[in-house]
């Protein structure tokens, strides 16, 4: 480095901490703040009342075991919670700037790691099945063909932290899911510490895939890169639960959105080999595999067309896309399942999905609904009326699924679209579902224009979902009070989108304009990278 370059540099320092400065001084660096803020408080929260390990020398070695019990858990629980509604609050405060133009994809950029950093350390929040991951982990460490049995044929400290209705279940998940486990766990052994923060960070590429793609598939679609960042990726059902939570939703996620980003941007053989990857972390990516086909088969067409040559006959085109994404597919796929030394037995272990009953799935309520309603004249009990009502929505979902790939098969917006409708009915009219499923549909949707009310009602709904659940990972859909106050929540927030204030709890100020977020010299070459034309866009709604 020339002797010449120092003050340069130090000026341009100067002026991308008084940028910052400036920044942080509008109504969308206070979002973002209260964002670090909430995310903090769920961290230190989570170690009293997250979904903790049953036994914890950490805390009793720094004599802070009393976080777990008593007073100390309410503490925690109410420090979670706030933490909870402060990003909630946050996420909502960016979204009405997002909507209004006053905030773009280069701030939205900085943000998601700056909200996702506190939670790195904490314990995993809303789930416990970082430790059936790791189990499933180590049974692929020791010898034992995780599609064969449960945690339970391998006894230790991390089958003692799995929730007991997994135990006896067989990994759902595909090879690559079970080769990270199998990694992490040989690299940490049976410490949970450990295993569970590596596991989170090979979850991360995921959420940068998002980061990268989402604005992209956004631009394809016609929808607005900020808002379709922000909905997707800021969303607290997103950070809390698959960050937070430690899911691997969030890998699968992050792979089946840039392969779709792909094939969209003409790159039809990488678009099916990264969509695959996804499939060898977690079946549903999968989902988009036909609908890439038909995106292929546009391509072709347009193709031929620019050239003036004779497109192929559908028939002539169909076989060929059909034919190399299926060979491209099978050999990802058999080449991630011979490295992780297993077969096919995941796909029989998605039954195991059925255990969980909650009020999220259509089959579910259906059941409770006639139950209820027939019960006491017919003498229905839930078990039985399940199995039916889960009968009928397979049914129904097989013929939805097939309808949807045919009729959006005309262009790349309707094939993208059909995913979409693809993804939201299994996760209504499967057996079973959890809220961060809905994450799957979420991260699609996104990428197209949508008016201030679909926004408003997503909103709602994402909030809803996020609080539902206890921070320990158990159910709080069968508490009326519980259901209750995260309805009128959800319902403040969506309203909140458009309206500051809308309890009139403070005097509302006008807004501020907009001051974007700076670059320093080095890092103006990855925001190009990351977000191409981040240049404030006017929105569509």
């Amino acid at each position: 480095m020339s002797a010449s370059s120092g003050p340069l540099d130090t000026a341009s320092d100067r002026s991308w901490l008084r940028a910052s400065g400036d920044y942080l001084r509008t109504p969308e660096g206070h979002a973002t703040v209260l964002g670090v803020v909430g995310a903090l408080m769920i961290t230190f929260g989570g170690f009293g009342a997250g979904s903790v390990r049953r036994h914890d020398p950490l805390l009793e070695d720094a004599n802070l075991s009393w976080l777990r019990f008593g007073h100390g858990y309410a503490l925690s629980t109410i420090v979670i919670w706030a933490g909870v509604l402060a990003m909630v609050a946050a996420w909502v405060r960016l979204g009405r700037s997002a909507v209004q133009g006053r905030v773009g994809v280069r701030a939205l950029m900085w943000t998601v790691p700056i909200w996702t950093a506190p939670m790195l350390l904490a314990v995993p929040m809303f789930s416990r099945d970082a430790y059936s991951y790791l189990a499933q982990g180590a049974l692929l460490r020791d010898g034992f063909d995780p599609y064969a049995v449960g945690p339970v044929a391998n006894p230790g400290i991390l089958l003692d932290n799995v929730s007991n209705v997994w135990t006896t279940t067989t990994a759902p998940y595909g090879p690559i899911s079970l080769l990270l486990g199998q990694g992490i766990t040989s690299i940490t052994g049976d410490n949970v510490v450990a295993g569970t923060m590596m596991l989170r960070l090979t979850m991360l590429p995921g959420l940068a895939l998002m980061m990268w793609a989402l604005p992209r598939l956004a631009r394809q679609l016609g929808g607005n890169p900020a808002i379709a960042l922000w909905l997707a990726v800021l969303n607290p059902l997103v950070l809390i639960h698959l960050v937070g939570g430690v899911h691997n939703e969030l890998l699968m996620v992050g792979l089946m959105v840039a392969g779709v980003t792909l094939a969209l941007d003409r790159k039809h053989v990488p678009a099916v080999a990264v969509i695959a990857v996804g499939v060898a972390v977690k079946a549903m990516a999968g989902i988009a595999l036909p609908f890439i086909v038909w995106i292929w088969m546009i391509h072709e067409r347009d193709r031929a067309l620019a050239e003036g040559r004779e497109p192929a006959t559908p028939l002539a085109s169909f076989v060929k896309a059909a034919g190399i994404g299926v060979a491209v597919f099978v050999a990802v796929f058999t080449a991630a399942s011979a490295v992780a030394g297993v077969g096919l037995g995941w796909l029989t272990a998605l039954q195991g999905s059925a255990k969980i009953i909650n009020w999220l799935s259509l089959p579910t309520i259906m059941a409770h609904l006639v139950t209820v309603g027939t019960g006491w004249f017919t003498g229905a009990t839930l078990a039985p009326v399940l199995e039916v009502t889960r009968a009928v929505c397979a049914v129904a979902l097989v013929g939805i699924l097939v309808w949807v790939w045919w009729r959006f098969r005309r262009t790349e917006r309707d094939a993208v679209l059909g995913i979409l409708i693809a993804l939201v009915a299994i996760v209504i009219l499967s057996p079973a579902a959890l809220p961060w499923y809905y994450s799957w549909p979420l991260a699609i949707a996104a990428g197209f224009a949508m008016s201030t009310r679909t926004l408003q009602v997503l909103v709602g709904l994402s909030t809803w979902l996020m609080l539902v659940f206890q921070p320990d990972g158990s159910i709080g859909l069968y508490t009326f009070l519980h259901v209750a106050l995260a309805t009128f929540v959800a319902v403040v927030a969506a309203v909140s989108l458009k309206t500051v204030d809308p309890l009139r709890l403070r005097s509302v100020a006008e807004p501020t304009p907009e001051v974007r977020l700076p670059e320093s010299p080095e890092a103006s070459a990855v925001s190009e990278a990351l977000a191409t034309g981040t240049e404030r866009r006017p929105s569509p709604l």
